[in-house]
Protein backbone atom coordinates (compact mmCIF):
# COMPACT_ATOMS: atom_id res chain seq x y z
CA UNK A 1 0.00 0.00 0.00
CA UNK A 2 1.51 3.37 -1.15
CA UNK A 3 1.49 6.48 1.46
CA UNK A 4 -0.98 8.34 -1.29
CA UNK A 5 -3.10 5.55 -1.44
CA UNK A 6 -3.38 5.22 2.37
CA UNK A 7 -3.88 9.12 2.80
CA UNK A 8 -6.43 8.87 -0.34
CA UNK A 9 -8.54 5.85 1.90
CA UNK A 10 -8.05 7.71 5.28
CA UNK A 11 -9.65 11.15 3.98
CA UNK A 12 -12.77 8.88 2.22
CA UNK A 13 -13.21 6.72 5.44
CA UNK A 14 -13.25 10.18 7.62
CA UNK A 15 -15.65 11.87 5.18
CA UNK A 16 -13.50 14.61 4.09
CA UNK A 17 -14.48 14.95 0.40
CA UNK A 18 -12.50 16.72 -2.62
CA UNK A 19 -14.29 18.53 -4.76
CA UNK A 20 -12.44 16.38 -7.89
CA UNK A 21 -10.17 13.40 -8.07
CA UNK A 22 -8.20 12.44 -10.81
CA UNK A 23 -6.85 9.10 -10.66
CA UNK A 24 -4.66 7.37 -13.41
CA UNK A 25 -2.08 4.85 -14.11
CA UNK A 26 -1.23 1.17 -15.39
CA UNK A 27 -2.42 -0.75 -12.32
CA UNK A 28 -5.88 -1.48 -11.68
CA UNK A 29 -5.69 -2.75 -8.67
CA UNK A 30 -5.87 0.59 -6.58
CA UNK A 31 -7.96 1.81 -8.94
CA UNK A 32 -10.93 -0.53 -8.29
CA UNK A 33 -10.10 0.03 -4.77
CA UNK A 34 -10.79 3.44 -4.75
CA UNK A 35 -13.33 3.38 -7.57
CA UNK A 36 -14.94 0.73 -4.78
CA UNK A 37 -14.98 3.65 -1.87
CA UNK A 38 -16.41 6.27 -4.10
CA UNK A 39 -19.34 4.05 -5.21
CA UNK A 40 -20.25 3.33 -1.39
CA UNK A 41 -19.60 7.24 -0.41
CA UNK A 42 -23.52 7.55 -0.46
CA UNK A 43 -26.36 5.59 2.17
CA UNK A 44 -28.25 2.92 -0.07
CA UNK A 45 -31.30 4.41 0.14
CA UNK A 46 -29.62 7.59 -1.59
CA UNK A 47 -27.55 5.84 -4.07
CA UNK A 48 -30.25 5.76 -6.76
CA UNK A 49 -31.13 9.33 -7.29
CA UNK A 50 -27.37 10.53 -6.17
CA UNK A 51 -24.50 8.20 -7.50
CA UNK A 52 -23.78 8.24 -11.59
CA UNK A 53 -21.23 6.07 -13.23
CA UNK A 54 -20.88 7.15 -16.56
CA UNK A 55 -18.20 5.66 -19.12
CA UNK A 56 -15.70 7.67 -21.35
CA UNK A 57 -16.45 6.02 -24.73
CA UNK A 58 -19.99 6.24 -24.61
CA UNK A 59 -20.93 10.04 -23.33
CA UNK A 60 -19.52 13.35 -24.24
CA UNK A 61 -17.53 15.78 -22.08
CA UNK A 62 -21.19 18.03 -22.23
CA UNK A 63 -22.94 14.89 -20.76
CA UNK A 64 -20.31 14.50 -17.65
CA UNK A 65 -20.22 17.79 -17.00
CA UNK A 66 -24.13 18.43 -16.73
CA UNK A 67 -23.96 15.27 -14.46
CA UNK A 68 -22.02 17.03 -12.22
CA UNK A 69 -23.64 20.47 -12.85
CA UNK A 70 -26.96 19.28 -11.33
CA UNK A 71 -28.18 19.62 -7.91
CA UNK A 72 -28.49 16.10 -5.41
CA UNK A 73 -32.04 14.95 -5.17
CA UNK A 74 -33.14 15.11 -1.73
CA UNK A 75 -29.54 14.59 -0.18
CA UNK A 76 -26.60 16.77 0.66
CA UNK A 77 -24.36 15.96 -2.23
CA UNK A 78 -23.95 13.73 -5.01
CA UNK A 79 -21.37 11.37 -6.71
CA UNK A 80 -20.57 11.18 -10.13
CA UNK A 81 -18.07 8.40 -11.43
CA UNK A 82 -16.54 8.69 -14.95
CA UNK A 83 -14.98 5.37 -15.68
CA UNK A 84 -12.10 5.08 -18.94
CA UNK A 85 -11.84 8.38 -18.78
CA UNK A 86 -9.08 8.07 -21.16
CA UNK A 87 -11.55 7.21 -23.92
CA UNK A 88 -13.49 10.56 -23.53
CA UNK A 89 -13.28 12.41 -26.25
CA UNK A 90 -12.29 15.91 -25.96
CA UNK A 91 -11.28 15.20 -22.33
CA UNK A 92 -9.44 18.15 -21.99
CA UNK A 93 -12.70 20.04 -21.74
CA UNK A 94 -13.13 18.96 -18.34
CA UNK A 95 -11.11 21.71 -16.96
CA UNK A 96 -13.68 24.51 -17.40
CA UNK A 97 -15.63 22.25 -14.92
CA UNK A 98 -13.10 21.55 -12.98
CA UNK A 99 -11.88 24.84 -12.43
CA UNK A 100 -15.25 25.53 -10.60
CA UNK A 101 -16.37 22.70 -9.38
CA UNK A 102 -20.00 21.96 -7.90
CA UNK A 103 -20.02 22.29 -3.90
CA UNK A 104 -22.16 19.78 -3.54
CA UNK A 105 -20.65 17.32 -6.13
CA UNK A 106 -17.84 14.63 -5.67
CA UNK A 107 -16.54 13.76 -8.64
CA UNK A 108 -14.06 11.17 -10.19
CA UNK A 109 -12.12 10.56 -12.79
CA UNK A 110 -10.84 7.50 -13.68
CA UNK A 111 -8.28 7.33 -16.50
CA UNK A 112 -6.56 3.46 -16.57
CA UNK A 113 -4.22 1.89 -18.08
CA UNK A 114 -2.08 4.68 -18.24
CA UNK A 115 -1.58 8.37 -16.96
CA UNK A 116 -2.91 11.63 -18.49
CA UNK A 117 -1.01 14.02 -19.71
CA UNK A 118 0.80 15.67 -16.85
CA UNK A 119 1.20 18.91 -19.14
CA UNK A 120 -2.53 19.06 -19.63
CA UNK A 121 -5.08 21.37 -17.37
CA UNK A 122 -7.11 19.21 -16.10
CA UNK A 123 -4.33 17.57 -14.78
CA UNK A 124 -2.83 20.57 -13.27
CA UNK A 125 -6.42 21.59 -11.90
CA UNK A 126 -7.10 18.52 -10.50
CA UNK A 127 -3.83 18.62 -8.03
CA UNK A 128 -4.75 22.06 -7.32
CA UNK A 129 -8.58 21.84 -6.53
CA UNK A 130 -8.66 17.96 -5.63
CA UNK A 131 -6.50 14.98 -5.65
CA UNK A 132 -4.67 13.00 -8.07
CA UNK A 133 -3.20 9.79 -7.63
CA UNK A 134 -1.26 7.38 -9.89
CA UNK A 135 -1.13 3.91 -9.63
CA UNK A 136 2.31 2.75 -10.95
CA UNK A 137 3.01 -1.25 -12.03
CA UNK A 138 5.36 -2.57 -8.85
CA UNK A 139 8.09 -4.27 -9.83
CA UNK A 140 8.57 -8.09 -10.37
CA UNK A 141 11.38 -7.71 -7.29
CA UNK A 142 8.68 -5.97 -5.24
CA UNK A 143 5.85 -8.31 -5.30
CA UNK A 144 6.97 -10.26 -2.74
CA UNK A 145 7.17 -7.35 -0.07
CA UNK A 146 3.38 -6.37 -1.21
CA UNK A 147 2.26 -9.64 -0.84
CA UNK A 148 3.54 -9.58 2.59
CA UNK A 149 2.27 -6.24 3.37
CA UNK A 150 -1.15 -7.21 2.03
CA UNK A 151 -1.59 -10.55 4.29
CA UNK A 152 -0.93 -8.15 7.15
CA UNK A 153 -3.73 -5.79 6.14
CA UNK A 154 -5.71 -8.73 6.22
CA UNK A 155 -4.61 -10.40 9.33
CA UNK A 156 -3.09 -13.54 7.02
CA UNK A 157 0.97 -13.82 7.96
CA UNK A 158 3.05 -14.79 5.04
CA UNK A 159 6.04 -15.97 4.98
CA UNK A 160 8.84 -14.72 3.19
CA UNK A 161 9.58 -17.98 1.07
CA UNK A 162 5.92 -18.26 0.70
CA UNK A 163 5.73 -14.83 -0.84
CA UNK A 164 8.43 -15.25 -2.68
CA UNK A 165 6.91 -18.64 -4.00
CA UNK A 166 3.08 -16.76 -5.26
CA UNK A 167 5.29 -13.74 -6.69
CA UNK A 168 7.29 -16.34 -8.49
CA UNK A 169 3.93 -17.85 -10.18
CA UNK A 170 1.30 -15.13 -10.24
CA UNK A 171 3.70 -12.87 -11.19
CA UNK A 172 3.06 -8.60 -10.81
CA UNK A 173 -0.89 -8.85 -11.29
CA UNK A 174 -1.98 -7.57 -8.13
CA UNK A 175 -5.89 -8.77 -8.42
CA UNK A 176 -4.83 -11.83 -9.60
CA UNK A 177 -2.64 -12.76 -5.74
CA UNK A 178 -5.30 -10.86 -3.73
CA UNK A 179 -7.81 -13.28 -4.97
CA UNK A 180 -6.04 -16.03 -4.33
CA UNK A 181 -5.04 -14.93 -0.65
CA UNK A 182 -8.45 -13.97 0.03
CA UNK A 183 -9.91 -17.61 -1.59
CA UNK A 184 -7.33 -19.28 1.04
CA UNK A 185 -8.88 -17.25 3.50
CA UNK A 186 -12.52 -17.94 2.38
CA UNK A 187 -11.50 -21.66 2.92
CA UNK A 188 -9.73 -21.21 6.26
CA UNK A 189 -11.69 -18.46 7.97
CA UNK A 190 -9.91 -19.28 11.31
CA UNK A 191 -6.52 -19.27 9.41
CA UNK A 192 -3.72 -16.91 10.83
CA UNK A 193 -0.91 -17.89 8.48
CA UNK A 194 -0.58 -18.73 4.65
CA UNK A 195 1.59 -22.15 5.28
CA UNK A 196 2.72 -23.91 2.73
CA UNK A 197 0.37 -26.92 2.31
CA UNK A 198 -2.62 -23.98 2.34
CA UNK A 199 -0.87 -22.86 -0.83
CA UNK A 200 -0.67 -26.45 -2.05
CA UNK A 201 -4.24 -27.27 -1.12
CA UNK A 202 -6.10 -23.87 -2.60
CA UNK A 203 -3.97 -21.99 -4.56
CA UNK A 204 -2.34 -25.54 -6.29
CA UNK A 205 1.12 -24.67 -6.14
CA UNK A 206 3.66 -27.40 -4.25
CA UNK A 207 5.63 -26.69 -2.06
CA UNK A 208 8.09 -29.79 -2.86
CA UNK A 209 7.82 -29.43 -6.44
CA UNK A 210 7.88 -25.41 -6.95
CA UNK A 211 10.07 -23.83 -9.63
CA UNK A 212 10.89 -21.26 -7.15
CA UNK A 213 13.81 -24.06 -5.40
CA UNK A 214 14.72 -25.75 -8.88
CA UNK A 215 17.26 -23.14 -9.33
CA UNK A 216 18.66 -23.86 -5.34
CA UNK A 217 17.86 -27.72 -6.15
CA UNK A 218 20.60 -27.36 -9.20
CA UNK A 219 23.24 -24.54 -7.05
CA UNK A 220 23.37 -26.50 -4.11
CA UNK A 221 24.43 -29.98 -5.86
CA UNK A 222 21.72 -31.87 -4.55
CA UNK A 223 21.52 -34.17 -7.47
CA UNK A 224 18.83 -36.43 -6.50
CA UNK A 225 16.53 -33.56 -5.57
CA UNK A 226 17.24 -31.85 -8.92
CA UNK A 227 16.28 -35.19 -11.04
CA UNK A 228 12.93 -35.58 -8.89
CA UNK A 229 11.69 -32.19 -9.30
CA UNK A 230 13.46 -32.13 -12.57
CA UNK A 231 11.17 -35.66 -13.22
CA UNK A 232 8.02 -34.35 -11.89
CA UNK A 233 8.10 -31.11 -14.05
CA UNK A 234 8.91 -33.22 -17.42
CA UNK A 235 5.78 -35.19 -16.43
CA UNK A 236 3.79 -32.36 -15.47
CA UNK A 237 4.40 -29.64 -18.29
CA UNK A 238 1.30 -27.15 -17.06
CA UNK A 239 2.99 -26.51 -13.29
CA UNK A 240 5.88 -25.31 -14.99
CA UNK A 241 5.74 -23.60 -18.02
CA UNK A 242 9.14 -22.31 -19.76
CA UNK A 243 9.42 -18.78 -19.50
CA UNK A 244 8.57 -19.49 -15.75
CA UNK A 245 10.91 -21.83 -15.03
CA UNK A 246 13.67 -19.49 -17.29
CA UNK A 247 12.38 -16.64 -15.33
CA UNK A 248 12.71 -18.03 -11.91
CA UNK A 249 16.31 -19.70 -12.70
CA UNK A 250 17.16 -16.17 -13.98
CA UNK A 251 16.11 -14.43 -10.61
CA UNK A 252 18.09 -16.78 -8.98
CA UNK A 253 21.41 -16.51 -10.79
CA UNK A 254 21.05 -12.54 -10.67
CA UNK A 255 21.02 -12.84 -7.11
CA UNK A 256 24.07 -14.68 -7.42
CA UNK A 257 25.86 -12.86 -9.64
CA UNK A 258 25.02 -9.79 -7.07
CA UNK A 259 26.06 -11.56 -4.23
CA UNK A 260 29.49 -12.22 -5.58
CA UNK A 261 30.42 -8.24 -5.15
CA UNK A 262 28.56 -8.17 -1.87
CA UNK A 263 30.45 -10.11 -0.28
CA UNK A 264 31.94 -8.72 3.58
CA UNK A 265 29.15 -6.14 3.43
CA UNK A 266 26.73 -5.97 6.53
CA UNK A 267 23.90 -8.37 6.08
CA UNK A 268 20.73 -6.10 6.49
CA UNK A 269 22.74 -3.71 3.82
CA UNK A 270 23.30 -7.25 1.50
CA UNK A 271 19.45 -8.04 1.90
CA UNK A 272 18.10 -5.07 0.63
CA UNK A 273 20.32 -4.53 -2.47
CA UNK A 274 19.13 -8.01 -2.87
CA UNK A 275 15.71 -7.44 -2.56
CA UNK A 276 15.13 -9.96 -0.03
CA UNK A 277 15.47 -10.82 3.42
CA UNK A 278 18.50 -11.82 5.68
CA UNK A 279 17.74 -15.83 5.99
CA UNK A 280 17.18 -15.84 2.25
CA UNK A 281 20.41 -13.74 1.99
CA UNK A 282 22.20 -16.61 3.51
CA UNK A 283 21.07 -19.06 0.95
CA UNK A 284 22.05 -16.78 -1.60
CA UNK A 285 25.47 -16.10 -0.45
CA UNK A 286 26.34 -19.91 -0.04
CA UNK A 287 25.41 -20.91 -2.79
CA UNK A 288 27.53 -17.71 -4.62
CA UNK A 289 30.78 -19.07 -2.74
CA UNK A 290 29.63 -22.67 -4.61
CA UNK A 291 29.57 -21.06 -7.63
CA UNK A 292 32.46 -18.54 -9.17
CA UNK A 293 31.44 -15.89 -11.27
CA UNK A 294 32.81 -16.65 -14.56
CA UNK A 295 30.22 -20.32 -13.66
CA UNK A 296 27.33 -17.81 -12.81
CA UNK A 297 28.04 -15.31 -15.77
CA UNK A 298 28.03 -18.32 -18.94
CA UNK A 299 24.97 -19.65 -16.94
CA UNK A 300 23.05 -16.20 -16.98
CA UNK A 301 24.23 -16.29 -20.55
CA UNK A 302 22.48 -19.20 -21.50
CA UNK A 303 19.54 -18.34 -19.89
CA UNK A 304 19.64 -15.49 -22.44
CA UNK A 305 19.23 -17.52 -25.18
CA UNK A 306 16.91 -19.94 -23.50
CA UNK A 307 14.55 -17.32 -22.56
CA UNK A 308 14.13 -17.10 -26.27
CA UNK A 309 13.59 -20.44 -26.97
CA UNK A 310 10.86 -20.37 -24.35
CA UNK A 311 8.62 -18.34 -26.40
CA UNK A 312 9.23 -20.23 -29.88
CA UNK A 313 11.76 -17.74 -31.21
CA UNK A 314 14.33 -20.70 -32.97
CA UNK A 315 12.59 -23.34 -31.42
CA UNK A 316 10.78 -26.01 -32.49
CA UNK A 317 11.02 -28.22 -29.41
CA UNK A 318 8.45 -28.70 -27.01
CA UNK A 319 9.15 -28.03 -23.28
CA UNK A 320 9.90 -31.03 -21.72
CA UNK A 321 13.15 -31.61 -24.34
CA UNK A 322 13.78 -28.19 -23.70
CA UNK A 323 13.61 -28.30 -20.28
CA UNK A 324 16.03 -31.25 -20.12
CA UNK A 325 18.19 -29.58 -22.37
CA UNK A 326 18.80 -26.72 -20.56
CA UNK A 327 19.22 -27.81 -17.00
CA UNK A 328 22.13 -30.48 -18.54
CA UNK A 329 24.29 -27.19 -19.81
CA UNK A 330 23.81 -25.84 -16.80
CA UNK A 331 24.91 -28.56 -14.77
CA UNK A 332 27.90 -28.83 -17.44
CA UNK A 333 28.22 -25.19 -17.22
CA UNK A 334 28.55 -25.59 -13.45
CA UNK A 335 30.79 -28.59 -13.36
CA UNK A 336 27.80 -30.01 -10.89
Amino acid sequence: MTAEFKKLIQSLQSKQYAPVYLIDGEEPYYLDQITAHFEEILPPAERDFNLMVLYGKEVSWADVVNACRRFPMFAERQVVILKEASQLKDFGELAGYIEKPSPSTVFLIEHRFKKADGRSKVVKLAKEKGFYFTSDKIRDEQVPAWIQQYGDQIGFKVGHRESEILATYLGNDLQKIANEIQKVRINVPDGKELTAQLIQQYIGISRDYNIFEFPEALTSGNKEKLYRMLSYFISNPKSAPMPLVVGAFYTHFNRMYQAQFLQGKPEKEAAAALGTYPSRLREIMAAAQRCPLPKVEHCLMLLAKYSTYAVGIDNLTDDSELLKEMIGKMELALGA
